[in-house]
């Protein structure tokens, strides 16, 4: 339907104001990025109660777009704990792509501060951050491994057989291995 649908910006503005999970989903694929204004994708952001709409939101219209860094920076230390999982997961993001200019070892202050009792979105975004930081970045490597350690955040989650658990520091090492012998 995507393919044949293709972008059509007025018609995701229309099937998002329907509020339907699914209509969103779709207005996501077929939105130009591009053509969002920044506090128009942020009120989008805080009325995406669906975690897949929420996340599909982030990822494939907020980094995509002109905005990402101005609302990382604004949806970071936001008091809705799921409006600042997404300032985290797009932190996550530039840890990986574009890490310049980003404090590490103060983001790592933070996680290990604030993970283990922040509530669940935020914690798993923030998860995802230190295991990027200890997976993208060597020299932070061994205090990331630490911090997951002492936290245990998600230590007991089930991972299914042949997928890498999202403990970060089974995550971190497994990650690690991976990229030292491609």
């Amino acid at each position: 339907m995507v393919k044949r649908l293709r972008k059509q910006q007025a018609l995701a503005r229309e099937l998002w104001a329907t509020g339907e999970s699914a209509a969103r989903l779709l207005a996501i694929l077929i939105s130009r990025p591009e053509e969002y204004g920044r506090d128009e994708i942020d009120a989008m952001l805080r009325r995406a109660r669906s975690r897949k709409v929420h996340d599909w939101l982030v990822n494939y219209v907020v980094q995509k777009g002109p905005h990402a860094e101005e609302l990382r920076l604004a949806w970071f230390d936001d008091p809705d704990p799921v409006v600042a999982s997404a300032g985290w997961a797009l932190t996550a993001e530039r840890v990986v792509r574009s890490p310049e200019g980003l404090d590490l070892p103060g983001l790592l202050d933070t996680v290990e501060a604030r993970m283990k009792d922040a509530p669940e979105r935020l914690r798993w975004a923030m998860n995802e951050c230190l295991a990027q930081i200890g997976i993208e970045h060597a020299g932070y490597r061994e205090r990331a491994l630490d911090i997951g350690e002492r936290l245990e955040v998600l230590k007991d989650y089930p991972t299914p057989p042949g997928c890498t658990s999202p403990f970060a520091p089974i995550w971190i090492r497994e990650m690690a291995r991976r990229k030292s012998t491609s």
